[in-house]
């Protein structure tokens, strides 16, 4: 008899895939610097990562749908991925930037593949009785990850050298391949690609998105809130300074709110249908609302609880996002719609640091009030969807089984 794919194999590969990309920013960072010898360049490098994410994630979703076993793709993202991080490091001081940066975007393009083109497989992976359970355990491997990543980053730049980091970034990614390959292949079988277009696959992934309430809302909820998030993220070194005597240790902050998120995500776990996700994704935005207003007292231990507060209400609300768009999600559309949720995220992050940037360096309580004032609305557009009405085209998502 056929061994059953665990959800310890999935765990511990979504880990393993999900350190090694939060490693990768801040270690193509430190390599940037230390090849090119140009903070812009650094950021640079990182921002052509992340910001092609938006345009690769929905064509990943949708060529993900369209496999028989969604985990080879999902393994040969992997390993172009990991190809794409040593290209960028042997670029570096090698070609012109500019071809360094445009190797950093097509690169990005397949960021989608290790959060939410890994999360799509999961209704495969687990009954659907203990799909609440592995959604909360799924969200954990974020939590951890961003923990992992960046802290692994610095150790190993400061160790070995800031290309070193890269390529220990590149290898963690590398060593989730076996539990990526190995993911369940789709029940039954898969509906005929030559059908339908991609860009028709597009479309009808688009309408599911906006028309059924509960996914609009969450979707929309989690963007906006993401956009505050990436504001904290742009005055994080600035509120290190203030609260721990140096901009360098702003980064204990971040790992502070990614210990919270950690733990509140394991409580949830125990409790995994207490409150009905929906529920936990407009209240979770105003716990972190409540959090960033903290942010701005002028005390010093004040940033640390604040952060602590902020992860609190992120973890659980990254579950219960999980939670909707499994629950809404038709399965042949299922990838794209996780995928394309993804990328967003990625971009309304990246506004929201944009954006809080400047306005840091003109008022570090006027930029953190502004991240509080955004997380309040992402509570409210929650409420301004009317929750009466139903697209009529996207009819009703299947069980999960």
């Amino acid at each position: 008899m056929k061994k059953r794919y665990s959800m310890g194999s999935y765990l511990a590969g979504a880990v393993a895939a999900r350190a090694g990309d939060e490693m990768s920013g801040p270690a193509l960072m430190l390599a940037g610097f230390a090849l090119a010898g140009s903070t812009t360049d650094a950021s640079s490098l990182l921002a052509g990562v992340t910001i092609s994410a938006a345009a690769g994630g929905p064509v990943l979703g949708v060529l993900l749908d369209r496999a028989v076993r969604p985990g080879r793709l999902v393994a040969g993202a992997l390993v172009l991925y990991a190809a794409g991080l040593g290209l960028i490091l042997v670029g570096l001081g090698r070609l012109p930037f500019a071809v360094t940066v445009l190797i950093a975007v097509v690169t990005g393009l397949l960021g989608p593949a290790l959060s939410g083109g890994w999360t799509a497989q999961l209704p495969r992976v687990v009954p659907g009785g203990r799909l609440p359970r592995a959604n909360a355990l799924d969200a954990m491997t974020f939590s951890a990850a961003s923990l992992a990543g960046p802290a692994l980053a610095g150790v190993v730049a400061e160790a070995l050298g800031a290309p070193s980091a890269v390529v220990v970034s590149a290898a963690l990614i590398v060593s989730a391949l076996p539990a990526a390959w190995l993911l369940p292949a789709r029940p039954g079988r898969v509906r005929d690609a030559r059908a339908t277009s991609v860009i028709g696959d597009l479309a009808a992934g688009t309408r599911v998105i906006v028309g059924r309430p509960p996914l609009a809302r969450a979707t929309l909820t989690s963007i906006v809130n993401c956009v505050a998030q990436g504001m904290l993220t742009a005055c994080v070194p600035l509120l290190g300074e203030r609260a721990l005597g140096g901009a360098g240790r702003g980064a204990v902050l971040l790992s502070c709110a990614a210990i919270s998120a950690l733990v509140a995500s394991a409580v949830l776990t125990r409790f995994p249908r207490s409150v009905a996700p929906d529920t936990v994704i407009w209240a979770s935005a105003l716990v972190q609302a409540a959090a960033l207003a903290l942010c701005t007292s002028g005390r010093t231990a004040v940033p640390i609880v604040a952060v602590l507060m902020l992860g609190a209400g992120e973890g659980p609300q990254l579950a219960a996002l999980f939670a909707v768009r499994h629950r809404e999600a038709p399965e042949h559309l299922r990838g794209q719609i996780f995928t394309t949720g993804a990328s967003l995220k990625i971009t309304g992050f990246a506004v929201g640091a944009a954006v809080a940037g400047p306005a840091a360096h003109w008022s570090l309580p006027g930029a953190v009030a502004l991240a509080a004032t955004v997380a309040v609305l992402a509570a409210l557009v929650f409420f301004a969807v009317p929750s009466a009405r139903v697209a009529s085209s996207a009819g009703r998502a299947e069980p999960d089984s």
